[in-house]
Parts: C-alpha cells; sequence; structure tokens
C-alpha cells in the first residue's frame, strides 16, 4: 500500500533545500543509486515510491529528523497532521503560540489576520 505522505514530504523537503530533481538524482548516484529525474519526479507525484534504501538515503540528506513522523507513521494518533510539514523552527512556533493564548491576539494582530 501506497503512501500518500511520503511524496508530499519528499516533494517539501527537495523544495526545503533548494535542490533540482538533478541534483537529487547526482547525489544519490554518488551513494551508488540510480534515479533518474524521471524517478524522482514519480516519487514525489505519488506514482512510485522509492526503496527502502533510497528513502533511507534522502531522508539523510534532507536532514528529516523525525522520519516516522514525517512520513505520517507518528506514535501519537491524536497529534494534527499539519505538523508532517512543518520543520523544527515552525514546530517551535507552533508549539509557543500554542502555549501561550494570551499572546495570541498580539500574534493575529501582527500577521494582520485579526
Amino acid at each position: 500500500m501506497r503512501n500518500p505522505n511520503i511524496a508530499t514530504a519528499l516533494r517539501y523537503y527537495r523544495k526545503l533545500n533548494n535542490l533540482s530533481v538533478n541534483d537529487i538524482s547526482n547525489y544519490l548516484k554518488k551513494r551508488g543509486i540510480t534515479a533518474a529525474p524521471k524517478s524522482i519526479y514519480a516519487w514525489e507525484n505519488g506514482t512510485t515510491q522509492p526503496s527502502a534504501d533510497t528513502l533511507m538515503e534522502l531522508c539523510s540528506y534532507y536532514q528529516i529528523e523525525n522520519i516516522l513522523e514525517t512520513f505520517g507513521y507518528d506514535t501519537n494518533p491524536t497529534s494534527p497532521k499539519i505538523s508532517l510539514l512543518l520543520n523544527s523552527e515552525e514546530k517551535k512556533l507552533v508549539d509557543a503560540y500554542r502555549n501561550s493564548p494570551s499572546m495570541h491576539s498580539a500574534v493575529k494582530k501582527l500577521l494582520g489576520i485579526e
């Protein structure tokens, strides 16, 4: 069974790191993994998925810290899934916001959403 979170996360982290599919293809080639750009696009569109070894190599390259959570296998089923696409700094900001209800109004005003 395919995990749609893999495609979303791979695309997100490649772009977050300002990498092209050619960059990824060349990186994997240096690691002994053959992956043409069209294969990488297929992974990112959910048409196919990389092997487990390739996925682990990509996680290392993209500096994905929590692999299970990133791909939707969070051990806490009640946690919101928006965290799948947040980097560690963004997660800290969200947590700080949630833990400071007295500041919500000020933050919304600052962001122009209130």
